[in-house]
């Protein structure tokens, strides 16, 4: 039996970080350290300055339960675009203030830049000049530094643009930056949508309650449930050996992975805007169903709307958007969705994951230009033709999550070369019967992403207008669902590698 001593060792061991076992929202010591912190939270509802501070020191250390002494990286990226915004408003000078915001895209991309692509680079370098030409460096990845980066930067280029006012206390800046239910893989929330919140007086309606746990119960059946079971059951075994598998399962690998990364990015995202919730804050939505989507552009406009939204006005407008001509357009595009692509990842098969997306996009802004009769999106289609592109357009994604998740494109040219020279359907009924589990939960997760959106609010208002008790059962099944199902590791969501 344990002494005394042990368990607490083993206690305090949880609370330090670990490379192996990053705090995230699906464990069960995030429940129950979320668990105390709500309880002080509450007792601080009057005293904002105070919650604020508190609320920092829990999402710092949720960072560094993420990423280690790394959490210093945030603290230096909110000092450093506080402090920049602040002599960009004072500044009348035009050439000053680009000078200004210029730094501030500097030291944000430098940082991004060091972290992220720094053995990209050498790896290019090498191929170009030679094996050894650079040695490649131990870098340690922040977690969601993509995520923050890009956070800080709306907030400097929307003062630079006169807005947005900055903010008067460092500390409301690092609250924002720091927020732990969105720091590490999103929604990215813009400052002026964020900010005015910060000191508001707290409230928390019943509704924001109640939605609140709905979002999280939903996300948590997304991760723990849909995502984690198919991927460590299905999805990985193709990918890590496609020559073991026929290119059925191969192919049904790659329908396997596109709902895997919907159910762990939306869930995770769904995860954020309820605790948010929970603590009076609102986030925008970040995922709409996006395999509902009948075009390229609809996909877009429903795929980690946060990301598509900020590409769209800090880089893909200031490129010229659609003002500089046909072609113009069209290159802009590409240009946004290939660096785009390299925000994912520092590889290759991201840059071509972009590289087809802008092309799609382009394409269908071409398409639109030449048929008249040619819609957008889906929800101004006839139903014939929304099937159609919903057919068409789902495919296409899914070619481009067979890049996106292939750990090389070797692995890529493997898959297709098993779909199309040895697809072998005979052997479908023995296939679908030895992985019966998880193609029935597959196949109830696109049979509920396909639900109309009337389902889904209906469903949201049930939860949110149920008694307490009630709620508190829901969570509790969850909870037990999770647990019969899990696997001995926590699984990290995907998006954290960004």
């Amino acid at each position: 039996m344990a002494s005394a001593a042990e368990i607490l060792d083993k206690a305090l061991g949880l609370l330090v970080y670990d490379t192996h076992q990053p705090l995230i929202f699906n464990s069960g010591l995030f429940l129950f350290l979320f668990a105390g912190f709500l309880l002080f939270y509450a007792l601080l509802r009057r005293s904002t300055s105070v919650r604020i501070i508190y609320v920092i020191l829990f999402s710092l250390y949720f960072y560094y339960k993420s990423s280690g002494v790394y959490f210093l990286l945030l603290v230096f990226a909110a000092a450093s675009d506080y402090w920049i915004a602040r002599a960009l408003y004072r500044t009348r000078r035009p050439w000053l203030r680009r000078s200004w915001v210029v730094l501030s895209i500097a030291v944000n991309i430098g940082m991004l830049g060091y972290f992220k692509y720094t053995n990209f680079l050498i790896d290019i370098s090498n191929r170009l000049f030679g094996e050894g030409f650079l040695q490649f460096r131990n870098i340690f990845l922040p977690v969601g530094i993509s995520f923050f980066v890009f956070q800080s930067l709306s907030y400097t280029i929307d003062i630079y643009r006169r807005q947005l006012r900055p903010l008067d206390r460092w500390t409301d800046y690092l609250f924002y930056l720091s927020f732990f239910p969105q720091l590490v893989a999103g929604p990215i929330v813009r400052a002026k949508d964020f900010i005015p919140q910060i000191r508001r007086p707290l409230h928390v309606s019943r509704e924001m309650f109640g939605t609140g746990v709905f979002l999280i119960l939903t996300g948590l059946f997304k991760k723990a449930i849909v995502s984690d079971y198919i991927s460590l059951n299905f999805v990985d075994r193709i990918f890590d050996e496609p020559l073991l598998y026929s290119g059925f399962e191969c192919l049904a690998g790659i329908y396997g992975y596109a709902l895997q990364i919907y159910c762990d990015f939306s869930g995770y995202s769904d995860m954020a805007i309820g605790i948010a919730l929970l603590l009076g804050f609102r986030f925008p939505k970040n995922f709409d169903s996006p395999y509902k989507a009948a075009t390229i552009t609809e996909f877009w406009r429903r795929w980690h709307i946060s990301l598509s939204t900020w590409l769209r006005d800090y880089l893909y407008i200031p490129l010229g958007g659609n003002r500089k001509g046909r072609v113009r357009t069209y290159i802009n595009l590409l240009i946004t969705m290939l660096l785009g692509g390299l925000w994912h990842g520092a590889a290759v098969r991201f840059v071509l994951w972009g590289a087809l997306h802008g092309a799609a996009l382009a394409l269908h802004k071409l398409w639109l230009k030449f048929v008249p009769r040619a819609k957008a999106t889906g929800a101004e289609m006839s139903w014939g033709w929304r099937i159609a592109g919903i057919f068409f357009t789902f495919n296409l994604v899914c070619f481009g999550w067979l890049m996106f998740r292939a750990e090389s494109m070797q692995t890529v040219s493997l898959m297709l070369h098993q779909i199309f020279s040895n697809f072998n359907l005979a052997v479908a009924p023995q296939v679908l019967k030895g992985y019966l589990s998880v193609f029935l939960l597959m196949g109830a997760g696109y049979a509920l992403h396909m639900l109309p959106a009337s389902a889904d609010r209906t469903a949201q208002r049930i939860v949110a207008a149920s008694p307490t008790v009630v709620q508190v059962l829901l969570a509790a099944g969850m909870i037990w669902c999770v647990m019969q199902i899990k696997s001995s590791d926590i699984q990290p969501f995907i998006y954290f590698q960004f």
